[in-house]
């Protein structure tokens, strides 16, 4: 869950909000109007909505405080007794006073750094933020972390915290999902067999990637049985893990 949760994060970076009329950025993007009970965030900081964002596509909606607030989510971590002071791999970090001013995931992390997915996010660490980024943050000092958030992830907790198995230096399998040079970045959609059937550009996107790489597929936009069945021979003979879903990591396998 760890490696889809950033995987799927990592899918997102180069992603932009909208501007304004005279050209400023205006905080207008897909994450607040996509994620449940936080439609009204849209135009407010996202940070905090991003994740939301992505713990709700990944149905960790109850390993995540659902929230638009950097205060608020810092009280839910710690309200469960799932805070600490130390690194946490796909856990989130918080940046200000008592946590407050910003948040990002941590996807691999040393003795000396952290290596971060960021929405609201920029290049030049100005306030105003402007899209997905990746980052690389110190751990100790000017710019370090307020704190980091626990997630009770099913495979378990990986930390620098001595109390939670003290791993000194970890990155998640997400980091090694980015797409090649030219592929089109993961659209955000999960591709997989339900009931209505799927269908968009999406899938039509990646049936047609399919069949240029010489598999037997009907490109028609309709993700059905047979196009999860060919989904599971690709991820068998890529050796990934098999559902017959294409997520992030077939995705991105699909132009690598």
């Amino acid at each position: 869950m760890r490696d889809e949760f950033t995987a799927l994060l990592l899918g997102q970076v180069g992603a932009h909000e909208g501007r304004s009329a005279d050209g400023h950025w205006n905080n207008r993007q897909r994450y607040s109007t996509e994620t449940p009970g936080l439609e009204w965030s849209d135009g407010q900081p996202w940070c905090a909505t991003f994740e939301a964002w992505a713990a709700h596509r990944t149905g960790m909606d109850a390993l995540w405080p659902m929230t638009a607030s950097c205060l608020t989510a810092v009280a839910w971590w710690r309200d469960r007794g799932r805070w600490t002071d130390y690194p946490v791999l796909g856990g989130p970090f918080y940046l200000g006073p008592d946590g407050g001013t910003h948040t990002g995931v941590v996807v691999a992390y040393d003795a000396d750094t952290i290596q971060t997915v960021e929405g609201n996010s920029n290049s030049d660490g100005s306030p105003e933020g402007d899209g997905v980024y990746r980052r690389s943050r110190p751990r100790r000092g000017p710019g370090s972390p307020y704190g980091y958030g626990v997630p009770a992830y099913p495979e378990g907790t990986v930390s620098a915290d001595p109390a939670l198995g003290g791993v000194p230096a970890a990155r998640t399998a997400g980091q090694a999902t980015a797409p090649a040079a030219g592929a089109p970045r993961w659209p955000g959609r999960y591709l997989r067999v339900q009931s209505p059937m799927l269908h968009g550009d999406d899938v039509l996107m990646w049936q047609r990637r399919m069949a240029a790489r010489g598999w037997s597929i009907t490109a028609d936009g309709w993700y059905g049985p047979a196009s999860a069945q060919l989904c599971r021979a690709f991820q068998q003979r890529h050796r990934l893990a098999v559902d017959g879903v294409v997520g992030p990591v077939t995705w991105n396998a699909a132009w690598s």
